[in-house]
C-alpha cells in the first residue's frame, strides 16, 4: 500500500511540475493567440491549466497527508538493538587527574654570556 501511494505521489508531483511549466508567466496558457472561443484559445487554455493545477495541487497535498498518516500509524516502539554497541568511552570524571607542570620563569641561558656584554666597534 505504501509503495503504491509513493508511486502515485511521485506521478502527481511530475504532473504538477509539467502543468506549471506549460503555463505562461503572465497567466496565459498553451497558445499565444487563436479564435475568441473554444478550449484551445488563450483564455480557454489558461482556464484549463489553472483548474488542472489547482486539482493536482489539492491531490498532491492530500496524498502527502495520507502518506504521513500511514507512516505514523506504522511506527511501533521497538527496543534499541545494542548487539553492535561498543564499550562506552570513559567519562571525564573517571580519568585520573594529572597536575600540570609549573611554568618556568627563567630565561634560557645563552652559550656565550660574555658575548652579550660586548659592544661592536664602529668602523
Amino acid at each position: 500500500m505504501m509503495t503504491f501511494l509513493l508511486v502515485v505521489h511521485g506521478l502527481l508531483a511530475l504532473a504538477l511540475v509539467g502543468v506549471i511549466l506549460m503555463q505562461k508567466s503572465e497567466g496565459g496558457g498553451l497558445t499565444g493567440g487563436g479564435s475568441a472561443g473554444g478550449l484551445v484559445s488563450a483564455r480557454g487554455a489558461a482556464d484549463l491549466l489553472t483548474r488542472t493545477t489547482a486539482i493536482l495541487a489539492a491531490l498532491f497535498i492530500l496524498s502527502s497527508l495520507g502518506l504521513a498518516m500511514l507512516a505514523n500509524s506504522r511506527t511501533t516502539t521497538r527496543p534499541i538493538d545494542t548487539s553492535l554497541a561498543r564499550g562506552a568511552p570513559p567519562i571525564a570524571s573517571d580519568l585520573p587527574v594529572v597536575p600540570a607542570e609549573p611554568a618556568t620563569t627563567q630565561a634560557p641561558q645563552s652559550a656565550a654570556p660574555e658575548a652579550a656584554n660586548e659592544v661592536p666597534l664602529a668602523q
